[in-house]
C-alpha cells in the first residue's frame, strides 16, 4: 500500500492530503507548529477544507505502522520515515527583484532527503520553470540521501491547480496533470492520483512537459488580463465604459471573457517570472510575457491615480483625505493575502497624503501587518469617508450601504466593476 507524506500543509497541501486520506494512510507534514496544532484540532484557517470534512479523515496516531486510512498531521521529521510516496506542496515565490525563490523547495527536498529510502517516489506539485525538478530538486535529494536518482529512488511532477476560495472546483474535480522520471514511474504516479481525482488525469510525456504546461497556464491568463487592463486605460481616456464594451464583445461565441483588475496571488502574478527567468538563462528575452507583467504590476498605482483624479474633480482636498479601502485579500471570499496588489493601491494613495482605513472581514489583521506593514480591521468603521474604494469583491461588500459611509461630497471607485447603482469611477 502507498504510504503518502504531503510536505507543506497550506492552500495546496491540505486539500490534497485530506483527499488522499480517504483511501490511503497519509502523514501531513509542516514545519509550522501552530498550523499543526490548528489542524489537529480540526480547524483550517485557510478555509479550504471545511471543519467537518477535515475531522472526518483525522486520526490521532501516525497511520503508517498500522496502514490505517486517514490523515495525521505532524512537524516531526521522524513521523514521515515510513512513507514511500512523498508529495511536495511548498510555495514558490519570487524575491523583491521578481526572481524565482526556490528556497522553500530546497528546504523541503532536504527534509525528504533525510528519510528517503530505496524504491521511494517523490512528486513535486509546486509551480516551477521547466527543469527545476530534475536540475534543482533531485540533486538535493541525492546529496542528502546518498541514493541515486532513477536507480534507488524516483520522481514525478503533478502541478497543483488549486483555486483558493473556490468551493465548486475542488481538488478532486480538477483534471490533474501527472508525470514521472521514467515511463513506468509515470504510470505509477498517474494511477495514484487517478485513484482519488474524479475529474481524471493526463499523463504528460516527461516531467519537463508537465512543468511547462503548468507555468504557461497562468502566464496565458496574465497576458490576457494585461490586455484588458490596457483596454481599460484606453477606454477611460476615451470616456467609454470598459465593462459595457466587454459585455458587448462577449456576445461573440469565441470572445474570451477576461476582466480588468489587480493581478495578485501565488500563481498568476508570479508564474510568468519563472518562465521568463528560464528563457533568459537560455538567451531569449520574452517580450510579451514581461510586458504583460509590467502592465499588471503597474495597475495598483494606476487605480490610486484614478481615485485621486476623481476626488480632485469633485473638489475634495486630497491631502489628509479619509479613504476606506474595502478588501485586502488577493481575491474575493477568501482569506489569502499572498502577493495581494491591494497593498500597492494603499501605498500609492498614502503617497498622495491620503489616510487609508483598510476593512476586510476575511483577512487576518496580524498576517496583513506582518506581511505588508498595513493595518487592517475586521469590523466596519462607523466614520464617514471622502472616498470609498472597492478593492475586493467579497459578497459582504456587495450588500453594504455605501451611502451611509460617505461624506456629503465623496467618491466611490469600483475596482472590480461589481457594484450596483451609481459609482463615480471604475476600472
Amino acid at each position: 500500500m502507498k504510504k503518502i507524506a504531503v510536505i507543506g500543509l497550506g492552500y495546496v497541501g491540505l486539500p490534497l492530503a485530506r483527499l488522499f486520506a480517504t483511501k490511503y494512510p497519509v502523514l501531513g507534514f509542516d514545519i509550522n507548529e501552530k498550523r499543526i496544532d490548528e489542524l489537529r484540532a480540526g480547524k483550517d484557517l485557510t478555509l479550504e477544507v471545511e471543519d467537518n470534512i477535515l475531522e472526518a479523515v483525522l486520526v490521532k496516531e501516525n497511520p503508517f505502522p498500522t496502514n490505517t486510512i486517514g490523515l495525521y498531521c505532524s512537524n516531526q521529521i521522524a513521523d514521515i520515515e515510513e512513507a514511500n510516496f512523498y508529495i511536495v506542496t511548498v510555495p514558490t515565490p519570487v524575491d523583491k527583484n521578481n526572481r524565482p525563490d526556490l528556497t522553500p523547495l530546497y528546504k523541503a527536498s532536504e527534509t525528504v532527503g533525510k528519510v528517503l529510502k530505496k524504491g521511494d517516489i517523490v512528486v513535486y506539485e509546486s509551480t516551477v520553470y521547466p527543469g527545476v525538478t530534475e536540475e534543482e530538486c533531485i540533486p538535493v535529494l541525492e546529496h542528502i540521501s546518498g541514493l541515486k536518482f532513477n536507480i534507488d529512488f524516483f520522481a514525478g511532477y503533478s502541478p497543483e491547480r488549486i483555486n483558493p476560495g473556490d468551493k465548486e472546483h475542488t481538488v478532486e474535480k480538477i483534471l490533474k496533470i501527472t508525470s514521472g522520471s521514467t515511463i513506468e514511474i509515470g504510470k505509477e504516479v498517474d494511477e495514484v492520483y487517478k485513484s482519488v481525482i474524479t475529474a481524471g488525469t493526463h499523463l504528460a510525456s516527461t516531467i519537463k512537459v508537465a512543468e511547462a504546461a503548468k507555468v504557461i497556464e497562468n502566464s496565458q491568463r496574465d497576458i490576457n488580463i494585461a490586455f484588458v487592463n490596457e483596454l481599460a486605460k484606453i477606454f477611460n481616456i476615451l470616456g467609454i465604459n470598459t465593462h459595457d464594451v466587454l459585455e458587448a464583445a462577449g456576445t461573440k461565441w469565441n470572445f474570451l471573457p477576461f476582466k480588468p483588475g489587480l493581478v495578485g496571488g501565488h500563481c498568476i502574478g508570479v508564474d510568468p517570472y519563472y518562465l521568463a527567468q528560464k528563457a533568459q538563462e537560455h538567451g531569449y528575452h520574452p517580450e510579451i510575457i514581461l510586458a504583460g507583467r509590467r502592465l499588471n504590476d503597474s495597475m495598483g498605482e494606476y487605480v490610486a491615480s484614478q481615485v485621486v483624479k476623481t476626488m480632485i474633480k469633485k473638489g475634495i482636498n486630497v491631502n489628509g483625505a479619509e479613504v476606506l479601502m474595502l478588501g485586502v485579500t488577493f481575491k474575493e471570499n477568501c482569506p489569502d493575502v499572498r502577493n495581494t496588489k491591494i497593498v500597492d493601491v494603499i501605498a500609492a494613495l498614502e503617497e498622495y497624503g491620503v489616510k487609508v482605513t483598510t476593512f476586510d472581514p476575511w483577512a487576518n489583521p496580524a498576517e496583513v501587518n506582518h506581511e505588508y506593514g498595513v493595518e487592517s480591521i475586521m469590523e466596519l468603521p462607523s466614520q464617514k469617508f471622502d472616498a470609498i474604494v472597492l478593492g475586493v469583491a467579497h459578497n459582504e461588500f456587495k450588500k453594504l450601504n455605501l451611502e451611509s459611509l460617505k461624506k456629503e461630497i465623496s467618491v466611490i471607485y469600483d475596482v472590480k466593476g461589481v457594484l450596483s447603482g451609481k459609482v463615480d469611477n471604475r476600472l
